[in-house]
């Protein structure tokens, strides 16, 4: 014998069971736990773990290959797996800035990006901007002009630097303050900041902001 809520049928002629069992067909079977593909609502998605999985990263024009959990940020995987330190690990929320690396060609946190997201990108970390002895000229700048003091936030603040000054080689003052708003330094060396990304910009052919 049917329940009472089973028989209750809705206006359209449905009970709730046929909804469900209708529900339910709408389903693309099967549904796989485990880094296998699963089909809902005819769309495909590949789940991972729940244990550790292989990933190959490219990071400054080298391949680096390791097993992490799928929940291993693109920021841990750097530190911890492949001994690049240079991006460091402050707020861990995505508002400091101090992780900060370049992927394919655009400035990111990197504790914001999982490992496995960043595969089949380009990553550049601060470690990879020097050329050998010569240092990259956003770095030397930062040297000329005393834009650090702690240094925990300067490799994140290097690195935006450089993919801003990619991006835009000639800005002008205000440019440069807006540009570089997604990075914080406690110890407050904005000013000598800006006037390292005026430095290298110059150098580049740019213009001098001072």
């Amino acid at each position: 014998m049917r329940k009472k809520e089973d028989i209750k049928e809705h206006p359209s002629g449905l009970s709730r069971r046929d909804f469900l069992r209708a529900s339910g067909v709408s389903l693309s079977v099967p549904i796989v736990i485990g880094h296998r593909v699963i089909k809902v609502a005819g769309a495909e998605v590949k789940l991972y773990g729940p244990g550790k999985v292989p990933i190959a990263l490219t990071v400054n024009g080298k391949r680096y290959t390791a097993e992490v959990e799928p929940r291993v940020t693109l920021l841990e995987a750097l530190r911890h797996e492949f001994d690049l330190t240079g991006a460091k690990r402050v707020c861990d929320r995505a508002t400091c800035g101090a992780c900060t690396v370049i992927v394919d060609g655009k400035p990111v946190y990197s504790c914001s990006l999982l490992a496995l997201e960043a595969q089949g990108k380009a990553i550049t970390t601060v470690e990879g901007l020097a050329q050998g002895n010569n240092l990259h000229p956003i770095q030397q700048a930062f040297i000329d002009n005393d834009a650090q003091q702690c240094g925990f936030c300067t490799p994140g603040f290097v690195v935006a630097c450089k993919a801003f000054l990619d991006k835009n080689p000639n800005p002008t003052p205000e440019q440069i303050q807006g540009g570089l708003g997604g990075n914080l330094c406690r110890c407050g060396t904005y000013v000598g900041v800006r006037a390292a990304v005026a430095q290298a910009a110059a150098q580049k052919g740019g213009r001098r902001n001072g």
